[in-house]
């Protein structure tokens, strides 16, 4: 459990344009029948800025919000699912370079798609291990592009967007208080992501473009499925428990929901039904026009709320994140008060 006070101070997405699922449907890209079973609209796609670069991008914004400079940030965590532009590098560097510009430890969190609240539930422990830091600047980058990754195809049902995401949290002030953070791991099922190929010598060793896919057809012949199911059913549950219980709510106290922008039909199945959620009260219809931003879904989830007004004073949101290897994050945020958003 985590000690301490921590407040969302500022939020920030950086996405580029959007393009329609049914134009990548019409000219061969997508199958037909998983687009239809995503009920995907549309998947934000770069024209060549890389994950950091828009990191960078939502980072400057949610600082800018915060009214926060460098002397307020006492740690970097950037999180990122696929390739960051360079080999033998640090990311995380290069977006503290070009935002923030301090000297504070500046590091990146590699566990996909659940690296952005891996850094929350990360920060809120460096921030309360000692009292003379105040605060840490959390961002999400990635762009899923060939010739390694097929936003379309490499995994079938979740089509991958690019963009930026960031968070400015504090231990003294913020328009929203964290009330809780949780996060349960099954390394068991790290193989799901992995399959039966050796360890490769070089990033695409074992083939030239990215199939998830047949990694969980190798996996779930060796595991079974049924287990698989279960062992995925109960670590959302206890995760979702803890954070409930952490914050002293139950799920019928939330007024909102960021779920994972994945498509319809996992949705459905992990989330919805699940927990008996009404997608009216998720962020659903607005990130189906934008697609899985790998471990950003939470940040932009909570930045859209928020910047949409769906969020007032009193209102609690529940943010999940989940990612590969498995591991699952929830997190109780209370809106405080209204920020000004005359920036959008």
């Amino acid at each position: 459990m985590n000690t301490g006070e921590l407040y969302v101070r500022g939020t920030g997405v950086w996405l580029p344009p959007a393009e329609r699922v049914a134009d990548a449907v019409a000219d061969g890209r997508c199958d037909p029948a998983v687009a239809r079973a995503t009920r995907m609209e549309s998947v934000t796609v770069s024209a060549g800025d890389a994950g950091p670069e828009m990191a960078v991008r939502a980072a400057r914004t949610a600082l800018a919000r915060a009214g926060a400079g460098p002397a307020d940030v006492d740690l970097v965590l950037h999180a990122s699912f696929y390739h960051q532009g360079f080999d033998i590098w640090a990311p995380a560097s290069y977006v503290q370079h070009h935002s923030v510009g301090n000297h504070c430890p500046a590091m990146e969190v590699r566990q996909v798609s659940n690296g952005g609240m891996a850094a929350l539930d990360l920060a809120w422990a460096y921030l309360a291990a000692d009292p003379g830091r105040s605060g840490a600047l959390l961002t999400t980058g990635d762009r899923f592009c060939p010739p390694g990754f097929d936003r379309w195809r490499s995994d079938p049902g979740t089509f991958y967007a690019d963009g930026g995401t960031a968070l400015v949290v504090s231990r003294r002030s913020g328009f929203a208080r964290v009330r809780s953070v949780a996060t349960v791991s099954a390394p068991d099922l790290e193989g799901m992501h992995r399959g039966d190929d050796p360890f490769a010598a070089a990033p695409l060793g074992h083939r030239p473009v990215v199939d998830l896919e047949a990694h969980k057809r190798d996996f779930l012949a060796r595991y079974g499925t049924s287990p698989a199911v279960a062992r995925v059913s109960a670590g959302q549950e206890t995760v979702v428990k803890q954070a409930l219980a952490e914050a002293g709510l139950g799920l019928g106290d939330v007024d909102r929901f960021v779920l994972p922008h994945l498509g319809h039909r996992r949705l459905q199945v992990a989330y919805l039904a699940k927990f008996g959620i009404d997608p009216d009260r998720t962020t659903w219809s607005w990130s189906r026009t934008v697609g899985h931003l790998g471990a950003g879904d939470p940040f932009a989830g909570l930045d859209h709320l928020v910047s949409e007004g769906s969020l007032g004073p009193g209102d609690t949101c529940l943010l999940f994140g989940v990612g590969a290897g498995f591991s699952w994050s929830c997190a109780v945020v209370e809106i405080l008060t209204r920020p000004d958003r005359r920036d959008r």
